[in-house]
Formats: C-alpha cells, structure tokens, sequence
C-alpha cells in the first residue's frame, strides 16, 4: 500500500526485517504491486504483517476479519499524535484553485474501497454544500502515483492523496510531487492497520504485535520509524474502524449518487 518507489520499498523491508528479528517470526517480504487486487492479498492464509485500509476492514464481520496487530502514528501534525490519517486534496501548482472552486472541477479517485483515494474525497466535497454539481470524476486510477500523474497529464484538476503516502514521497521522493500543491486537508479517519491471517497462531500474533508496539522503545526500531515518517505504533482502536460504514453512507446520501 506505501510501496511508492524503490527507496521506500526498501525502507518499509527494512522494517519488516527488523519486526522479524525481533519478534521471532520468520517473515518473506512479497511483491505485491498494482494492479494485482489489494482483496487477494489479504485473504491470504500466510499473511503475516500487511497494510489494510480501514475501510474494507470494517465492512468485514468480525469473524471475517485479518487479525489486527498494530496501526501508525505519524510524525506529521496532521496525525495528532495518534494513529489517525488524513488525505491531502491536491492540484497544479499552476492551477489557483481555491476550496471555494473544488465543487466545478474534475475528480479523479483511486478505487471504491479505498477510504482515502475515494471516500475521503467524497466526504470533503459533501461538505461543501454543492457537492453534487461536480462537474466530472475520473477513475479508478489505483493509488496515489496514478492521481500523480493524472493531475500531470491534465485528465484531472483535483485529487485525493493519503497524506501519510504525501508525507513518505515530500520525504524521499519530492520531485514526484514538486508539481503539486496541497490545496485542502480532509477529516481524519483511522490509519490503516497492519494485519496478520487468522490462520496465525495465537503465539505468533502476539510475538508481531508486540514488537510492532514496542518498536518505538527500541534504538534500532525507533530509527526505522522516524526514517519512514512514524513516531511508534499503536493498538488499533476498532471501534472507530467500525464507524467507517455508516460514515460512507451519509456520503451516499448527500452526494446523491454523484460519485
């Protein structure tokens, strides 16, 4: 899901190294790039540390569900010091919009699961009253890159970028967002989380979790925190994952069937 380059795909295998290290567990890192589907990785049975949107998380019964191990705190103000995210709406440089223009410009979106790349934008743009009349939206575009580099070829004025995803590239790859500009911030959601296969053994969830969640304490850990944009990581709050639905739904209702 963070896999925006090669740079940072070193760094996240850094972490997964050092999670395996020191929790005792014996973990592959796998590729598993776009656009292979998000939903077959996490049904896989030997999923061990995985990112997962809340989204899907929550619209999983609980029965259902990949077992939650730990979810990010950012480093960024706009994590507040707690393992919420937000998505960063951004244009142009070129392009002097302004909050005020968004509900006349053409949206583009990741994919329909996405809380970040599609219900966040949309929850954003319910709030400003006129909503419904936005003029077009482009998608799915996939993850942040293809909203990159549609807002760069002009098929899309606007787009939602997670903001942890902003964070990592402003911090390791800026020339890839040196021609956008961030024109307004969505409302915070819960961060995706890191899940492990229910398959797991019990030991073994807890041997991750563990050391996911004392990463922070840890020199080494805390390195490789801080070079992926992260103060620590914390034990996911499901009840607040569990609102994303309902949430949705009032976007639903308010856009009209818009989106």
């Amino acid at each position: 899901m963070y896999n925006l380059s090669p740079k940072i795909s070193g760094l996240w295998d850094g972490l997964f190294g050092w999670l395996s290290s020191h929790s005792g567990v014996d973990l592959e890192v796998i590729a598993h790039a776009a656009p292979a589907p998000l939903s077959e990785l996490w049904a896989r049975p030997d999923m061990g540390a995985v990112f997962m949107c809340g989204f899907p998380f929550s619209r999983l019964a609980a029965a259902e569900r990949p077992m939650p191990l730990a979810a990010p705190v950012s480093l960024a103000d706009w994590g507040e010091e707690r393992p919420v995210y937000a998505s960063h709406i951004v244009a142009a440089h070129d392009k002097p919009l302004t909050e005020s223009d968004l509900s006349a410009v053409r949206w583009g979106w990741t994919v329909r699961d996405s809380q970040s790349g599609y219900n966040a934008p949309r929850e954003f743009v319910a709030a400003l009253g006129n909503g419904r009349s936005v003029r077009e939206t482009v998608g799915p575009l996939l993850n942040p890159r293809g909203v990159v580099e549609a807002i760069g070829a002009g098929t899309i004025d606007v787009g939602a970028i997670d903001a942890y995803a902003y964070q990592l590239l402003e911090m390791h790859e800026p020339d890839m967002i040196a021609p956008l500009r961030v024109v307004a911030t969505t409302r915070p959601a819960p961060f995706p989380l890191l899940v492990a296969a229910r398959q797991q053994s019990p030991e073994t969830i807890a041997a991750l979790q563990g050391a996911l969640l004392g990463a922070h304490r840890n020199p080494e850990g805390r390195d490789i925190l801080r070079s992926l944009g992260l103060a620590a990581f914390a034990e996911p709050d499901i009840a607040a994952y569990e609102q994303l639905p309902a949430r949705a739904r009032a976007i639903d209702v308010a856009l009209g069937g818009a989106w």
